[in-house]
Order: C-alpha cells, then structure tokens, then sequence
C-alpha cells in the first residue's frame, strides 16, 4: 500500500485533538460536580458532587500525565526515559478496574523515543479489548537491544480498526482522523526508535511485539 505522511500543522493538531479528547471527560465531570455543590445543598448530593470531583480529578491527573509521556517532549532531546516512571503512567490509566495492567520490565533507562513507544503501545493494547480484561507488558533486553511484547486478553479482542496500517505508516480510506492518529503517531515514534511493529491475534488474544528493526 502506498505510504502516507501528514502535514506537520495536520499531525499536530490531530494529537492535540486526541490529547484533549482523552481529557475532556473528566474536566467536564469535574464541572459537573462542582455545579452541583453550587446549586444543591443536600447533604447527600454534596456529598456525591465531592467524590465525583476527587475520582474525576485523579483521572485528569494521570490523564495528563500519561499524555505527557506518551506524546509529549518529557525529558530533553535524546534524553532517557525510566520504565518505572512509564509504569506509574500506564497504571493510572486504568484505575477505573475495567482493564487490569501487569507490568514485566528491568529497573532500567531507555531512549525516550522507545519509552513513547511502548505507552503508545500499552494505549493499543487496552483498545484490542473494549469490554475489558487484562494487558500484561513485558520488556526484556537493554538499550537498542530491547523488545517488547504487550499481550492483550479479553472476550472478543480485536486488532484496534486500521491499527495495523497506520502503525506501517499506509494509507487507509476516509484518510487519518484523531480516532486514527495515535496508532499512526506510534508508527512514527517507533520508526524513529528503530524499531519494528507486529501484531498477532488468536481467539481472544492479541501480541502486539516491538523489535529492534
């Protein structure tokens, strides 16, 4: 398939339309809630407004500071990135219990642009199961040696729609939309890394395998 590569201006504001789309829900919920505390002054629903606004505000939190990681420039250029603080990111991800993460990997320091990779990874791998289940991350190797294997499982795990194509960097109809542009913008951290992308479904579970290229 051909290859497709996106105006600078388009790229950055579709990541910045899929950063604000992965926020917006708790922000607004936050709003929600405060409404509420202004409005009603039932003990009960203040209350309520109260621990809305705490859940909803840990979610923004780690939200935000997933994204920070996932797609923004954390560290300087050429920096190196610890697993554990990807792992502290990943995990408040799925506070909410629908997905359980477990996390395989040295106590180590990877190139940043390898580190993005894999929570950009870790993003898809929580897609292949929209009804839930668990995604357990293995990272084995050192530094350019190292690889990844993201295994997904959970009823009727999928490969993410147009995932594998956007990671290859190829076109698909209907062109690159925010829905589309996290799995393409993996593609390119992972280009950037050296690194080579596969993806393999059986029943219900999907190995989503990073490899030096």
């Amino acid at each position: 398939m051909a290859s497709v590569k996106l105006d600078p201006l388009d790229f950055a504001a579709l990541v910045t339309s899929r950063v604000c789309h992965d926020v917006i829900s708790p922000v607004g919920a936050i709003v929600n809630g405060l409404e509420v505390l202004e409005e009603d002054k039932d003990g009960s629903m203040q209350e309520f407004a109260l621990d809305l606004i705490r859940k909803s505000a840990r979610q923004a939190s780690a939200r935000l500071q997933f994204a920070r990681l996932a797609f923004g420039a954390a560290g300087s250029a050429g920096a190196a990135l610890d697993l554990a603080g990807a792992e502290n990111g990943a995990q408040g991800m799925f506070v909410d219990g629908k997905i359980f993460l477990t996390w395989s990997a040295p106590r180590a320091l990877l190139p940043k642009n390898r580190v993005k990779l894999l929570l950009n990874l870790v993003t898809l791998a929580a897609a292949a199961i929209p009804r839930g289940g668990a995604v357990h991350v293995e990272v084995t190797g050192e530094d350019e040696d190292a690889s990844f294997t993201l295994t997904s499982k959970g009823q009727n795990a999928r490969i993410p729609p147009h995932a594998e194509p956007l990671v290859a960097g190829e076109e698909i109809e209907g062109g690159i939309t925010a829905h589309g542009i996290q799995p393409y913008y993996a593609g390119e951290v992972a280009r950037a890394a050296g690194m080579a992308v596969r993806f393999h479904l059986e029943g219900d579970t999907l190995t989503i395998r990073a490899v030096r290229d």
